[in-house]
């Protein structure tokens, strides 16, 4: 069985501690890796090495990075299969979900490289004469990067690339349920042999530990993590200790508003596609939905009989699966927990409601509950399992308040064939984004970022580049030329 190292400054290394942390297939329940339980030493040798080679990297030509970074998505494409079959097995995607996931990131790395030659400063004008003011944008510095395990292939694309190109060196901890991608990713980067020693490194072990270690070292730049709320603050305190910015996707409560001039097959097929993603456990998932009255009786029936036959199973048996497993025991019973709170709260079970009835695996049934009111925490808590609760309402003005009426303000959702009721409804939305008449995900070249608990700076596009980024103003004062 393969026990991963740690790869610190272009080399791969052994941890400073013999414990191990089994990595588990959530569909058989099979350990299918170690890593080392890393230590708060191992994060300290991996930020030393990458703030040594951050005095080079920041300075060399930003095309000479963006070629890197394309090299490094063509290096994805080229194992796409083998990324896809680790994905599967580490994480418990659907085929067809991973086969996403490791497209998009190998996009992510392309689209990034495309940025080489388009991080601009400004000049202004200054009061005084003999003088311009430029504005320059540089690398912010190390980058301690920390990815979730429900997304570990396209976060890792995110974090890598867009540090890479911003001319940033990383410390990067995949999470200890789903490591096996990034330590394959990992291997590709170093037989290249293209990457500068001490730019990327890679540190396996808990977050608690590791985490905390990297977010309060005071050579680090920015902290950038997609996890839980629990988690988010934890990074804060930490960071806090040295004033470090910290760039933070946390949890999601999505609404989705299906109004009475909504087209009702459209509006079930797109929030049964965003509620099933990986299993429910996305933070841009479709987590509560709202219904007008008018439309509610059509509109669970037709959903019911949508999620009632999503299938699910072990991936690795069968590619047509629409979901595969949650990825541990803990999530199984978090999830089937709230759907027996909400029960015993007055709610009713329209399909689904138990876990699946199945020798081995993490899996559970889709799920539609009804009679749910806005105060059970089956809608104000993250789910994070293919379970959707649904509330009816009479006015705009009633949705608004309800769908707001989260601590979460990541994605939302509108289902109307009335537009002005869809431009009342998003603007009175205050949630990052806002999806209409359409799946939630979002674009590459978009801004992904939300309010609330939901966290602070954001991902993609010109915006999600600019986070990694530090301002530099230059006043040049000049002497005029003797005549």
């Amino acid at each position: 069985m393969n026990t991963h190292q740690h790869y610190i400054n272009g080399e791969f290394v052994s941890p400073s501690s013999q414990d191990t942390i089994d990595v588990v297939n959530p569909a058989t329940e099979e350990v299918i890796s170690r890593i080392p339980d890393g230590t708060k030493e191992d994060a300290n040798k991996a930020i030393e090495a990458a703030f040594e080679a951050q005095k080079k990297w920041e300075f060399i030509p930003s095309n000479e990075r963006g070629e890197i970074v394309r090299k490094l998505g063509h290096a994805i494409s080229d194992n796409r299969d083998k990324f896809i079959d680790l994905l599967i097995e580490e994480q418990g995607k659907s085929y067809d979900m991973a086969s996403d996931e490791v497209d998009l990131a190998i996009d992510y790395f392309q689209y990034m490289s495309e940025w080489a030659r388009r991080i601009e400063g400004e000049i202004f004008p200054s009061d005084r004469p003999n003088e311009n003011i430029f504005i320059h944008k540089r690398a912010i510095g190390v980058v301690a990067g920390i990815v979730p395990w429900n997304f570990p292939v396209f976060i890792l694309a995110r974090k890598v690339a867009t540090a890479l190109i911003a001319g940033c060196t990383i410390v990067l901890k995949p999470s200890q349920q789903t490591p096996n991608t990034a330590a394959f990713f990992t291997e590709l980067l170093h037989d290249l042999d293209i990457v500068p020693k001490g730019v990327y490194n890679l540190i396996n072990g808990k977050g608690s530990t590791i985490g905390n270690a990297m977010a309060s070292h005071e050579k680090v730049a920015i902290v950038t993590m997609t996890g839980s709320v629990p988690a988010g603050v934890k990074v804060m305190e930490a960071a806090a200790q040295n004033i470090t910015k910290v760039n933070l996707e946390l949890g999601g409560k999505a609404p989705a508003i299906v109004t009475k001039h909504a087209d009702l097959e459209l509006a079930v097929e797109n929030i049964t596609k965003s509620r099933i993603v990986n299993a429910g456990q996305a933070c841009t998932n479709a987590e509560r939905v709202y219904v007008h009255k008018d439309v509610a009786k059509a509109f669970t029936k037709k959903i019911t009989e949508a999620m009632a036959n999503v299938t699910y199973g072990n991936p690795k048996e069968d590619k047509s699966l629409d979901i595969g497993p949650l990825v541990s025991a803990d999530r199984i019973e978090e999830v089937h927990a709230m759907v027996e709170e909400a029960v015993a709260a007055g709610a009713n079970i329209e399909t689904g409601g138990a876990k699946a009835d199945v020798a081995k695996g993490y899996f559970y049934q889709p799920t539609v509950l009804t009679n749910v009111t806005q105060k059970m925490d089956i809608i104000q808590k993250e789910i994070f399992g293919p379970v959707l609760p649904i509330v009816t309402f009479e006015t705009v003005e009633e949705v608004i308040e309800l769908a707001n009426d989260s601590e979460f303000g990541l994605s939302s959702s509108v289902f109307s064939e009335n537009y002005h009721e869809i431009m009342q409804i998003t603007n009175g939305l205050r949630f990052g984004e806002t999806f209409v008449n359409r799946e939630n995900f979002e674009a590459l070249q978009g801004y992904h970022a939300g309010f609330r608990k939901s966290g602070l700076g954001g991902a993609d596009g010109k915006h999600g580049l600019e986070d990694f980024l530090a301002t530099q103003v230059v006043y040049m004062l000049y002497k005029q030329p003797s005549e």
